[in-house]
């Protein structure tokens, strides 16, 4: 029977030190994200120009996948409404579901797969030919420059698009309700806003930033600590996306949850 060396270590055991390995990693990250955040100098011009680039890189696609989103939610829901005659709750019924849910959702994860897979990249790509490292060299601090900015700019500005996306989304559902049921804009939004509660706006506030931090947190993490030349930029990017999604959804049923029980 052949004995295993002491420096060797069954897969399992190294998939377990390589999991709190990184886990480790990525809270110091987090923790150095917010140490750095409120310590002077503040970066103000990247952080603005983060926020136009992500508004900027987003903005037409939200606008056309929140057009969408209201009026195929409107059309797929009155069908089932006009069995009961109930045509008349379409406004109150599309304004729930697009601010509680479908805006928050939509817009992080038109996020995710547009600025998070850009962040990475372009994080990897500074990584791999040791321009960030050039950056220390010359007393930058490219942690605060590269990473903080970036993450503030998609906690701010997801938020800030997730309103804009449930905006665009109303007024879809309102083209088709005033094709079929000829309602005035002033009449639809007074029906579709009496049910909405203050409640209603703070969790897909609180939604929003958290969606926004975590796209964030994990795409500048791929990207400041990419490897593997060339190939670690593809990878960064596609791991940005795919982790940011996953983590999306798992947040999304936990604060639906916390929010459901404060009802």
């Amino acid at each position: 029977m052949e004995s295993i060396e002491p420096s060797e270590k069954p897969v399992i055991t190294k998939g377990i030190d390589h999991f709190f390995f990184n886990f480790y990693n990525i809270l110091k990250f987090i923790g150095r994200f917010f140490v750095e955040a409120f310590r002077p100098p503040y970066e103000i011009r990247e952080f603005i120009r983060q926020c136009y680039y992500i508004g900027n890189k987003s903005l037409l696609l939200i606008t056309l996948t929140g057009f969408i989103t209201g009026l195929v939610f409107t059309k797929q829901s009155r069908p089932s409404l006009a069995e009961f005659g109930a045509t008349s709750w379409l406004p109150s019924l599309i304004s729930i579901a697009v601010l509680r849910a479908l805006a928050p959702l939509v817009t992080a994860l038109i996020c995710a797969g547009k600025v998070g897979s850009s962040i990475g990249a372009e994080l990897a790509s500074m990584k791999v030919t040791e321009q960030i490292d050039a950056m220390e060299v010359s007393a930058i601090n490219p942690f605060k420059y590269l990473v903080v900015t970036r993450i503030m700019a998609t906690t701010v500005c997801l938020p800030i698009l997730m309103f804009y996306n449930g905006i665009v989304a109303m007024f879809g559902s309102f083209v088709d309700i005033h094709l079929n049921e000829q309602t005035s804009l002033t009449t639809f939004f007074q029906n579709g806003f009496q049910n909405i509660s203050f409640l209603d706006f703070t969790s897909s506030l609180i939604k929003a930033t958290v969606y926004g931090f975590t796209v964030g947190i994990v795409s500048c993490y791929q990207g400041y600590h990419a490897t593997q030349g060339t190939q670690g930029v593809g990878k960064a990017a596609n791991v940005s996306v795919v982790i940011s999604m996953f983590l999306i959804f798992i947040e999304e049923v936990i604060i639906v949850q916390v929010i459901n029980a404060l009802r």
